[in-house]
């Protein structure tokens, strides 16, 4: 794996968390690789908005506010409604029986309380919407958002009663592409992303409310 996949990835799982500095030196030794090759791969991640780099000061991972997560959101709602929408007009019988092994595990994952299961299931069932879609350029734009918010979705997958909720989208999402249904399958996923923004919007709320009690 590329050192900014890995990197990457440690920001997505929420290891490397926001502001916190990320030293050259240090993450060399930690991959096992040259200096040149981190200072590459944080250049990579800043173009990509995961960090931020200052003069004479290092990188740093971004924060990223209440107010650009929303914008994130929203434009993700309108990228994979198109690319649900595609999937379902050329997924082929293979790509649905694994679209629909996806969502078997992920019911399985939701009544065991595997959340970081279930949350893993639901990356992979839309990496692979976007896959099968074909629409390479939406699928660039979209990773990019993915890693931005991140840090909301993990606070998504933590409130309570969210996990059914998300599932029964997800699983309208694969009934529609499933049945090749373009415009059922993009309202499913505009329909889930904007459950994601409502949730949003409930999770900044109710953090709001507990910093001014």
């Amino acid at each position: 794996m590329r050192v900014a996949e890995q990197i990457r990835e440690l920001i997505l799982k929420g290891d490397f968390v926001p502001n916190q500095r990320l030293v050259e030196a240090d993450l060399a030794e930690q991959f096992g690789v040259s200096r040149a090759a981190v200072r590459n791969a944080l250049g990579e991640l800043a173009v990509e908005g995961l960090i931020e780099r200052e003069q004479n000061r290092g990188a740093r991972v971004r924060v990223i506010s209440f107010d650009e997560a929303i914008e994130i959101a929203e434009v993700r709602r309108a990228l994979e409604g198109l690319c649900a929408g595609k999937a379902a007009a050329v997924v082929n019988d293979d790509e649905i029986a694994e679209l629909k092994a996806i969502g078997q595990a992920m019911e399985q994952m939701v009544a065991t309380g595997d959340l970081g299961g279930y949350s893993a299931k639901n990356r992979e069932l839309h990496t692979r919407i976007h896959q099968i879609s074909g629409q390479r350029t939406a699928l660039s734009l979209i990773e990019r958002l993915r890693g931005q918010s991140v840090r909301q979705q993990f606070a998504l997958a933590m409130k309570p009663g969210r996990p059914s909720v998300s599932l029964s989208e997800h699983l309208a999402i694969i009934d529609a592409i499933a049945r090749r249904d373009q415009e059922a399958a993009e309202r499913a996923m505009i329909a889930h992303l904007d459950s994601v923004i409502r949730a949003m919007h409930e999770v900044h709320a109710a953090k709001t409310r507990s910093a001014t009690a």
